[in-house]
């Protein structure tokens, strides 16, 4: 008895460093968060208890649900997307050719650019007047015109116009085409934020790399003796076993792009324009640092949680048959 009693101090001391830390920095807050959800309190003044006015006075938010609707958005937009070119790369940088580590580690770099200096990057890319996207296109559109401006006309001679029933960001004139203002066009600003999210695909290309190093061969020579071709071969040997790997991405792509921060922040701070980018980490941020509506934001805050834990739950139950582990 004493021997086990010595050992089991002897653990405890030795994770007692983790259990610490683990309470002072992860479990305090959260069940502080909790508590806070239910108060009003600015930071300033020591907390009150209100009950669930904070999250009452959320569901008649309209701000709130704008955040919402914008988020669920980009998320729905950003996050295949972003698995998609991850998964191309990786497909495409698994080839056995000559210098194929060059190209992974330039394929690679761009996703270690941090976040701050990335948006500093997209407001000179994507500024409608003076941005080198626009620079590049405006003579190709310039172009475009001599045969799209009369195509335009005739097509929409006793029709409904011809961009009437597509998304907002995919419209357009039956004038001249001209750059869009990506950082001042409720249109554009969402799919300026989609395109720089794409530099971030490197990390998750490199997952789905290492993935795709562990599929057997033998898996590979077996269909090709039954006549298998590339797409076959991707779709019945390659994306089953890569399943477990897919699976991981998309529920870290699901927190990622709900808690898209940084890059909406810097360029386009207040959600400019017309909240078209106002996002919900966006509006938490502006509740508890610059309204001291802290109560308020803690009560997002476990909204959003719960709502990332719903999805996450949704991707495991919806995946449970369509994920294959190769030991299974």
């Amino acid at each position: 008895m004493k021997n086990r009693h010595r050992e089991a101090v002897t653990a405890l001391l030795f994770v007692s460093p983790w259990l610490i830390g683990f309470s002072v920095f992860l479990l305090y807050p959260l069940l502080a968060s909790l508590y806070y959800s239910f108060c009003d309190y600015s930071v300033l003044h020591p907390p009150v208890w209100v009950g669930s006015e904070n999250y009452r006075d959320l569901f008649h938010d309209e701000v709130f649900w704008r955040t919402l609707q914008n988020t669920g958005l980009f998320a729905a937009l950003a996050l295949p997307m972003g698995m998609f070119v991850a998964i191309s790369l990786a497909l495409m940088l698994n080839a056995k050719i000559k210098g194929m580590t060059i190209y992974r580690t330039l394929f690679y770099v761009p996703s270690l650019v941090p976040s701050a200096s990335l948006a500093m990057l997209g407001l000179w890319v994507f500024n409608g007047q003076h941005g080198v996207l626009n620079a590049v296109l405006e003579p190709l559109l310039r172009l475009l015109n001599v045969v799209w401006v009369p195509l335009a006309h005739l097509l929409n001679i006793g029709w409904v116009p011809l961009s009437s029933h597509l998304p907002a960001f995919l419209q357009f004139s039956l004038g001249r085409m001209a750059p869009p203002g990506w950082m001042s066009d409720p249109a554009w600003s969402k799919p300026a934020l989609l395109v720089l999210g794409i530099w971030g695909a490197g990390n998750s290309m490199v997952i789905y790399l290492a993935g795709l190093q562990d599929v057997p061969q033998a898996l590979y020579e077996a269909a090709e003796l039954d006549g298998a071709g590339w797409w076959a071969k991707t779709r019945h040997v390659t994306l089953p076993m890569l399943s477990p790997v897919i699976l991981f991405n998309l529920i870290m792509g699901i927190i990622g792009t709900l808690q898209v921060f940084t890059l909406p922040y810097i360029m386009f701070p207040g959600g400019t324009p017309a909240r078209s980018t106002y996002f919900y980490t966006m509006y938490l941020y502006d509740n508890a640092f610059v309204y001291l509506k802290m109560g308020y934001a803690c009560a997002m805050g476990w909204i959003m949680f719960l709502i990332i834990l719903g999805l996450t739950f949704t991707a495991l139950k919806a995946s449970e048959k369509r994920v294959h582990y190769s030991g299974g």
